[in-house]
Parts: C-alpha cells; sequence; structure tokens
C-alpha cells in the first residue's frame, strides 16, 4: 500500500467528515477512496482529496442535497463552483422568503386580524384603455403557474410580430375564484399596439380607475398573495367604492430576474 495514503480514520479527521459519511459519499460517486485493500475492503485516501472533502463538509452543513454538492464538486472549476453556490443560496433565501409570507398569511387568517391588511398601501389611480392580446381557460390552482408560463410565451411571441410589440405591462384577470377546487376562468392580457396588424385574440380593455396594492415577489406566492387581494376588497369596501369588474395582478417588472423583496406585481380592482 502507497505510504503516502491516509487511513479512512485519519482522513475522516482531517476532513470533518465521519467514517459513515465517507462511506456514503463513496455510494454517491461523491467521494471516491484513493484505494480499496482487496482482502478487507479497507479505504485509503490521498491528502489532496482533503480539500474536497472540506468542500463536501461545508456544503452539506448548508443542508444541500447530495445532487447539488456533487455537481458543485464536478464542476472542478472554481469560479463556476462559487457561481453555483450563489444561485444555490439564492434559491434558498427565496424560499425563505415564501415561507415568512406564508406564515404571516396564515397567523393572519387564524387570528381573523382585519388590523394585518393595513400593512398593505393601497391607492387609486387612473388606466387608460388598452388593446390587448389575450388567452382565457379555465384553470385550478395546482396547474396556474405552468398555464401562466405557457401562456404568457405565446402571446409574448405572437406580440413580437404585432406593430411595436408589447406596450405595457402584462396583468392577469380573475373572472372567478381560482383554488384548489374552482377554476376561474383566468385570463392572460397582453397591451399592444392597436395600428398593429391583427394577430391572436384580441380585445380592447376599457380606461378604468382602480384600486390597487403593490407586492414583492415572495408575496406573489400563493396562497399568501390572498392576504393582498383580501386587503384591497376590505380598503374598496370600507370606502364604500363600487367594484366595476374582476380583479387582478398586474405584472410590470422583470419577475423571473427580481430578488425575493423587489416589488414586482400590483394587486388591482377596477372601480365605477
Amino acid at each position: 500500500m502507497d505510504e503516502d495514503l491516509l487511513s479512512i480514520g485519519v482522513f475522516a479527521r482531517r476532513s470533518w467528515l465521519s467514517p459513515k459519511a465517507l462511506r456514503l459519499y463513496e455510494r454517491q460517486g461523491l467521494l471516491l477512496p484513493a484505494a480499496v485493500d482487496e482482502h478487507n475492503g479497507y479505504r485509503w485516501y490521498r491528502e489532496e482529496q482533503l480539500d474536497t472533502a472540506r468542500l463536501v463538509a461545508r456544503l452539506r452543513r448548508l443542508d444541500m442535497p447530495l445532487a447539488t454538492v456533487a455537481a458543485i464538486v464536478a464542476a472542478g472549476d472554481p469560479g463556476v463552483q462559487a457561481d453555483l453556490i450563489a444561485e444555490y443560496w439564492s434559491a434558498q433565501e427565496h424560499a425563505t422568503a415564501v415561507r415568512r409570507e406564508l406564515v404571516t398569511h396564515l397567523r393572519r387568517r387564524l387570528l381573523d386580524d382585519p388590523e394585518g391588511f393595513t400593512m398593505y398601501d393601497v391607492k387609486v389611480r387612473d388606466v387608460p384603455e388598452q388593446t390587448v392580446l389575450t388567452e382565457q381557460r379555465h384553470v385550478k390552482v395546482q396547474e396556474l403557474q405552468s398555464w401562466i408560463d405557457e401562456a404568457v410565451g405565446r402571446l409574448l411571441k405572437t406580440a413580437a410580430g404585432h406593430g411595436d410589440g408589447m406596450t405595457g405591462p402584462c396583468f392577469i384577470i380573475y373572472h372567478g375564484e381560482v383554488n384548489e377546487d374552482s377554476d376561474g376562468p383566468v385570463e392572460i392580457c397582453l397591451p399592444v399596439d392597436p395600428s398593429g396588424p391583427v394577430t391572436g385574440a384580441l380585445r380592447v380593455e376599457p380606461a378604468h380607475r382602480e384600486a390597487y396594492t403593490r407586492i414583492s415577489k415572495a408575496q406573489v406566492a400563493y396562497p399568501q398573495i390572498l392576504s393582498a387581494f383580501d386587503a384591497v376588497a376590505q380598503w374598496v369596501a370600507a370606502q364604500g367604492l363600487p367594484v366595476s369588474s374582476s380583479p387582478r395582478e398586474v405584472y410590470f417588472a422583470d419577475f423571473v430576474n427580481a430578488a425575493p423583496t423587489d416589488e414586482v406585481c400590483d394587486i388591482a380592482f377596477p372601480l365605477d
């Protein structure tokens, strides 16, 4: 046996990993021993494997899944590895922000706390008439996000060949309740230049006033987004204002690249 090899016990102590963890990572193909004794199955490791083992140990302290750890180790290049770690942590921060908003929403619902809605700043604005490309469908909440992603992609493609393309924020109108049992319908609207060539399903969205509140990317997740809808509805009722049309979500920012705390969406109720 090579005298430069480290026994599994020594390697475990120096790498901050237990022998049990090392055997697991071997089975996963994540950290293979440099040699295995053919007679007794004893594992041996090389000194230069310590950096990889210590990286694995630190990544696991982040509760990082083994598949993600393996991808980072396999990347090899430190720059790529750093980018993958940053990508993972960004996703964790977003997930934490979403869960935090969900906890707030659930506590407000359970405690029937009307004062909790005062955290939403509701305003009123005028919205001009718009010509919109539109797609509508009956869809329950389980399929809602995937349908929205697909439909918006189709509408953007159509808008690209329609005059000046998209001319305003995309908005989603809920013509009926959408949850685990109810399916809307839901309508996605993409404003376009009315003078462009007519392609796709077009209609005119009338000019109107609307009450709205602005929310962050983390607050958009279901079901906590319902708190924003409830807050605007409660404010409108308190003001004695009649609602003229269905509520909607207005997406005015780059949702995909936004941080969890970035404001990306308005929850709006058209008024008479």
